[in-house]
């Protein structure tokens, strides 16, 4: 018997998972694995061909901001009866991973690994500056930071805050909001207008990089390119700027409102099932080889995130500084107890997402102002989320 699994990523994520999907048939001769993968919107796009055609692959992967949307779409299987089965192992979990695919009751996906948000730094850069971020600075400190490197370097601070989801969803967690309730937008007009006014500054004062020139070097991030000293992103990113920069580059905490609370959650790429598939046990079988077993964790490594389970973090140790850097900020996090849940993600929350970063680019280049950037934003998200 056969079944299908399909997940987006790079040829070198191909490689490793076709490695995997060999040992798995080795312990399971009679399930045989059919792959497929694509760059991440070409996959949404064949995953919705052929969800609305009745044929979804029986696992593919998946993430926090599709569940609702898929399960409402009664798209996904509800994988508790193969754990209860004993098919699925939810034990041994990291840092209360076992939880995140839960929705409403029902497990909709299984964590293969966790990341978090974090400040991405070129380490030279803000030797030179003189700044030391540390946990618990707060965004006052931040932002004197960022005139102090762009004082000493001549290159911007950082990137710019404008468009990243995840980012504004910390802010606004740090002052008790977040960016989605179970089925709305978490904050107010009037808050966007602040984020997105405080950032147009930030250019305008040259903390912040000029946009035009961040678009430029596109696919190339604006810290691998010079143009500045730090960006806001997820930590297992952090492999992509050794690639392509010549600096060294390391992970610094999110800045805080209090000096404490960080808003910060473990976020992670999951596992999901169809809910039309002729196989579950063999599709569960299969999710609890690879979020368990060892011998998967030595040959993904960090690629989908720090492993999830304690047995596949203990079974692939990093040797290579990005990765180690990575474990160590992660455990960094745990140890000032800073973790807490996730925001949750209402069924639309990846229309808002892209919203957000299509508008928040648009309004870096000029190209609309503050009042007309946060109208637009709410607007195609009241029509998503269907407020």
């Amino acid at each position: 018997m056969t079944i299908r699994y399909a997940w987006w990523g790079a040829e070198d994520r191909a490689e490793r998972i076709n490695k995997t999907i060999e040992l798995f048939h080795k312990k399971y001769p009679k399930i045989k694995v059919k792959t497929d993968f694509q760059p991440y919107l070409d996959f949404w796009k064949k995953f919705n061909t052929q969800a609305s055609g009745g044929n979804p692959p029986d696992v593919f992967q998946n993430a926090i901001g599709f569940l609702r949307k898929y399960d409402a779409k009664n798209i996904l299987l509800d994988l508790s009866e193969q754990a209860e089965a004993g098919h699925l192992r939810m034990e041994g979990f990291r840092a209360g991973l076992e939880k995140f695919g839960e929705i409403d009751g029902k497990l909709l996906g299984v964590p293969v690994g966790s990341n978090s948000m974090a400040l991405v730094i070129d380490k030279p850069v803000y030797t030179r500056a003189g700044v030391k971020p540390e946990q618990g600075w707060t965004w006052d400190d931040y932002h004197a930071a960022m005139k102090k490197i762009r004082e000493k370097t001549g290159r911007a601070g950082d990137t710019g805050p404008y468009n990243i989801m995840y980012l504004y969803d910390l802010y606004l967690r740090q002052s008790g909001k977040a960016f989605f309730t179970e089925d709305a937008l978490g904050f107010t007009e009037a808050d966007l207008t602040d984020w997105w006014t405080k950032a147009k500054e930030g250019v305008e004062d040259g903390s912040y990089a000029n946009q035009k020139k961040v678009a430029q070097i596109k696919p190339k991030s604006a810290v691998a390119g010079e143009i500045s000293g730090g960006e806001f992103t997820w930590d297992n990113f952090t492999v992509r700027y050794t690639s392509e920069g010549k600096s060294e580059y390391g992970l610094a905490p999110i800045p805080t409102t209090d000096g404490k609370k960080t808003g910060q959650y473990l976020g992670s790429l999951m596992l999901s099932a169809s809910k039309r598939t002729q196989h579950p046990k063999e599709v569960a079988q299969f999710i609890d080889f690879m979020v368990h077993d060892p011998e998967v964790a030595k040959i993904m490594g960090y690629d989908r995130g720090v492993p999830a389970t304690q047995a596949q973090y203990d079974a692939y140790k990093p040797t290579d500084e990005v990765n180690k850097a990575i474990a160590a900020y992660e455990e960094s996090l745990v140890k000032a107890g800073v973790l807490e849940p996730i925001t949750p993600h209402p069924n639309g929350a990846d229309v808002c997402e892209s919203a957000f970063l299509r508008i928040g680019e648009e309004l870096g280049l000029g190209k609309r102002s503050v009042a007309e950037a946060v109208k637009q934003f709410f607007t195609e998200s009241k029509t998503a989320l269907g407020t």
